[in-house]
């Protein structure tokens, strides 16, 4: 996950606030206000004195010309690099990136933030924002903790829906609550899954959870942040989940609990067309179970039928330990 810090010179008690309720995750600070800042939250300290300590687990470097950039390159590699570019804003990082990891990237704002972040697709791993501006660290903050990854969605047509009995499902709880077209992608593969929508639809009979989804059996897969996938069975509280609207835009979500209960489950299972590949996963067989139509409107799974198309999630590389692996792997 990209590092959000904040460099607070001179130090300011309100940018600290600022930079704890946005969600920041340290603070860069004069020496001997590491106290100061813990007194005010729980946030991790930069500084001499600090948490993480200068010179010691993070360096600073100024880059001016390519001797500048060579040198940064042979810098620890095991350390955190702040790198402060002049007028060349992409080229340095671009050599950078390819040759090392720890690049944090010294900017002044929002704009200078997401163009760090987009360099070689890759871009930096974190963004030191050296900013006075409220507003700037809450735009930035935004920017990087609510994703930039963007997931190509497709049409996938039902080819079957069957009850198969009694199994484990696991209902992922966030403390984000999600919109209309906002779910998960869930699948009983990791090459292919659904848009399995939230529970943040309004119904006679039960209270809706916006930060609900009734994600599918444990054994499924779903995505987190940085390209990877975890089993349902797996999550605690505090982990990442990749929230994903219909129309494949993402932002993080903090998982808050995990309810694991045993219910009636069904077999979903969808062709996709432009692969011919077909995709499934087993999901609690209820009304308020929902997978997302193209359009972003939710579908109960009992009221699926042959046909139907709804939204769906394909790769083509495997994954071990959830991450891709380009390797042959059959699942089914």
């Amino acid at each position: 996950m990209k590092k959000f810090w904040v460099k607070i010179i001179p130090y300011n008690k309100n940018l600290v606030t600022a930079a704890l309720e946005s969600g920041a995750d340290a603070v860069l600070i004069p020496i001997d206000y590491s106290k100061k800042v813990k007194e005010l939250g729980l946030i991790t300290t930069i500084s001499s004195d600090g948490d993480l300590k200068l010179g010691r687990d993070v360096v600073e470097t100024i880059i001016n010309s390519k001797e500048d950039e060579e040198r940064a390159v042979r810098l620890n590699r095991e350390k955190f690099l702040i790198v402060q570019t002049g007028n060349w804003k992409v080229i340095p990082f671009e050599n950078l990136i390819a040759q090392r990891s720890g690049l944090i990237a010294l900017v002044k704002n929002f704009e200078e933030a997401r163009l760090a972040l987009g360099i070689l697709e890759k871009g930096v791993d974190g963004i030191l924002l050296d900013s006075r501006n409220i507003n700037e660290i809450k735009k930035t903050s935004r920017l990087i903790k609510e994703g930039m990854e963007k997931i190509v969605l497709q049409r996938v047509k039902i080819t079957k829906i069957v009850p198969v009995g009694m199994g484990d499902r696991a209902c992922i709880d966030t403390c984000t609550n999600m919109k209309i077209g906002q779910g998960i992608l869930v699948g009983n593969t990791s090459s292919g899954m659904f848009l399995v929508h939230s529970e943040s639809v309004e119904n006679p009979y039960v209270a809706s959870r916006p930060f609900r989804v009734n994600a599918g059996g444990v054994h499924a897969y779903t995505c987190i942040p940085e390209g990877k996938t975890k089993y349902l069975s797996d999550f605690k509280s505090g982990d990442c989940v990749l929230i994903v609207d219909y129309k494949g835009n993402t932002q993080i979500g903090i998982v808050g609990r995990v309810k694991i209960e045993k219910r009636p489950m069904i077999l979903v299972e969808a062709k996709v067309e432009t692969q011919n590949q077909i995709i499934s996963l087993v999901m609690q067989n209820a009304e308020t179970i929902r997978l997302t139509k193209p359009s972003g409107k939710p579908v109960s799974v009992v009221k699926l039928k042959r046909g139907d198309e709804i939204l769906g999630y394909t790769e083509k590389t495997g994954r071990h330990f959830g991450m891709k692996i380009e390797e042959s792997i059959l699942e089914k």
